[in-house]
C-alpha cells in the first residue's frame, strides 16, 4: 500500500500486488461441487491480470480450514509445487481472513491474494471515470482496513516487519489506519454527490416518458457488444473479463417508433466480492430502477446455467429481482447447429443472438417492445395536422395503436401515462370524447 505526505494513493492495493505481464503464478482453492468451474473463471480473472498461470491445486473439503484455508498436507502439496514451477505469486479462490493471508506468506514465502484482492485490482486497472476510480478506490480501502497487519512481506515496507506488535511499525500502522478511515469517510461523501447527481438525470429521463432497460450479464458474456450493436454507442470491445466498468447510457428505438433507454452496466461474476457490491450499489441502483432488464448469457460457455444463476442472484442481492426479464443467449455463432436448438429448447423464453454478426437483433428489438411495461391509459385524439410534433412525440414517450388521417387532423388511439395526460389532451388537440382507463 502506499501512503505519503497524507493522502492514500488512488490504487491502494497497488503496492501490495499488481503482477507484471506474464508473471508466474499458481492457483489454489477448494471444491466443495465436484468440479473446478469457479478455478477456471479464476484462471481467466489471473489472466486479465497479467499472470501466468503455472499450476493449480484443489483439494475437496466442505469448509476451509480456518488457519491456513486448506489443510496441512495440501499446503506442503502447494508449498512444492511453488518451487517446481517457481512461482512468485499464488492467488485463491476465496477471500482469505487476515490470519489465513499471514499464515500462508509466512509458510509458503510468496505474494499471497485472494479472489478478492485480484478483482479489485482489476476494476482498479480498468475504471476510468471519476464515479468509478472512486468506487474501486472505496472498496479497496475497505477490503485493506482489517488487513494492514495481514500483508506479511508487503507490509514491511511500513516500518514493523512481519508480525510486529509493539515499537515503530505498530505506530504507523496505527496512522494508516486513521489515513484510511479519513480517505474512506472523503470517498463516501464524494459518491453521495455523484449519485445525487445521477439521480437529478434519471428523474429526468423518467418525466421524459422514456422507458429504461438496464443491460446486466457474466462478465464477458457480450454485453457491450450488444449495446454497441443495438445504439452504436461505440463501447470498448475486448476479450476479457471486466473491460468495461463504467455505466453507458444510450437511446434505443424500438420496432414500433417507441424510444427506450439502454443502459450498461458492469458485469458480474460468482462471488462478487461483497465491499465491491456495496461501493457500487449507487451505479448498480439504476439496474433496480429499470422497466425491464436485458440479461445477457454467453451461450458458448459450458457453465452458462451457472453465469445465468450467478447474475439472477446479484440482481435479487441488489432489489432486482422482480423486474421484468428478457434473456439473450449470445454467441450463437459459436455453437454447432445441433447445440445452437438443445439451447433453444433448453431455454424457451430466450432470444437467439450474435452481436458480433448482428444476428437475431430484430426479433431481440421486437421482444424488447414487447416486454416493456404498457402505460395504462388508453386515449383516442384528433391532432390538428399544424401540430404533428404531437403525433412524433407520442409515438416516442407513449404507445401508438393507430394513426390514421381524419378531416381535420390526424386520429391517434395511444397508451399514455398520467402525467402524460396534460400534453397529450392539451393546447390545439381535440379530444375525442372517449377516453377510458385500462385496468
Amino acid at each position: 500500500m502506499s501512503v505519503g505526505a497524507g493522502r492514500i494513493s488512488e490504487s491502494p492495493l497497488s503496492a501490495t500486488w499488481r503482477p507484471s505481464v506474464l508473471e508466474p503464478a499458481v492457483l489454489a482453492g477448494i471444491d466443495r461441487r465436484g468440479d473446478e468451474a469457479s478455478l477456471d473463471e479464476l484462471a481467466a480473472l489471473a489472466d486479465t491480470a497479467g499472470a501466468e498461470v503455472m499450476g493449480r491445486l484443489v483439494q475437496r473439503r466442505d469448509e476451509p480450514d480456518p488457519t491456513t484455508f486448506i489443510g496441512k498436507g495440501k499446503l506442503d502439496e502447494l508449498h512444492a509445487l511453488i518451487h517446481a514451477t517457481e512461482a512468485r505469486l499464488v492467488v485463491f479462490d476465496d477471500e482469505l481472513t487476515p490470519a489465513q493471508l499471514r499464515n500462508l506468506e509466512e509458510r509458503l514465502k510468496v505474494k499471497v491474494v485472494d479472489r478478492t484482492a485480484l478483482i479489485l485490482d482489476i476494476f482498479a486497472m480498468h475504471a476510468a471515470s471519476k464515479e468509478g476510480k472512486t468506487q474501486v478506490e472505496l472498496a479497496q480501502l475497505n477490503y485493506l482496513l482489517p488487513r494492514l497487519r495481514g500483508w506479511g512481506e508487503a507490509m514491511s515496507r511500513m516500518g514493523g516487519g512481519i508480525g510486529t506488535r509493539r515499537g515503530p511499525g505498530e505506530t504507523k500502522m496505527e496512522v494508516d489506519r486513521r489515513r484510511i478511515r479519513r480517505r474512506i469517510s472523503k470517498l463516501t461523501g464524494d459518491l453521495r454527490d455523484l449519485a445525487t447527481t445521477r439521480e437529478v438525470k434519471r428523474r429526468g429521463r423518467e418525466r421524459s416518458g422514456v422507458a429504461q432497460v438496464a443491460l446486466v450479464g457474466y462478465t464477458n458474456a457480450g454485453k457491450s457488444t450488444l449495446m454497441n450493436a443495438l445504439t452504436g454507442a461505440g463501447v470498448l470491445v475486448a476479450d476479457q473479463l471486466f473491460a468495461t466498468l463504467d455505466p453507458t447510457v444510450r437511446r434505443l428505438r424500438l420496432p414500433g417508433g417507441r424510444t427506450a433507454t439502454l443502459s450498461d452496466t458492469v458485469g458480474f461474476v460468482r462471488k462478487l466480492p461483497h465491499d465491491l457490491v456495496e461501493a457500487f450499489r449507487s451505479t448498480l441502483e439504476e439496474v433496480s430502477l429499470a422497466s425491464l432488464i436485458l440479461h445477457v448469457a454467453d451461450a458458448s460457455a459450458e457453465d452458462v446455467e451457472d453465469q445465468i444463476a450467478a447474475v439472477r442472484e446479484v440482481l435479487g442481492e441488489i432489489g432486482a429481482g422482480g423486474i421484468p426479464e428478457v434473456l439473450v443467449l449470445n454467441k450463437v455463432d459459436l455453437l454447432s447447429e445441433g447445440n445452437r436448438a438443445a439451447a433453444a429448447r433448453r431455454h424457451t423464453e430466450a432470444v437467439a443472438v450474435s452481436a458480433l454478426r448482428g444476428e437475431g437483433l430484430d426479433p431481440l428489438l421486437e421482444r424488447l417492445e414487447a416486454a416493456l411495461p404498457r402505460p395504462p391509459i388508453e386515449v383516442e385524439l384528433v391532432v390538428p395536422y399544424d401540430r404533428q410534433d404531437v403525433v412524433a412525440r407520442l409515438y416516442r414517450e407513449a404507445e401508438v395503436v393507430s394513426a390514421e388521417p381524419d378531416t381535420t387532423g390526424t386520429a391517434v388511439r395511444a397508451r399514455v401515462r398520467e402525467d402524460q395526460l396534460a400534453w397529450a389532451g392539451g393546447f390545439s388537440v381535440r379530444p375525442v370524447a372517449r377516453r377510458s382507463r385500462i385496468g
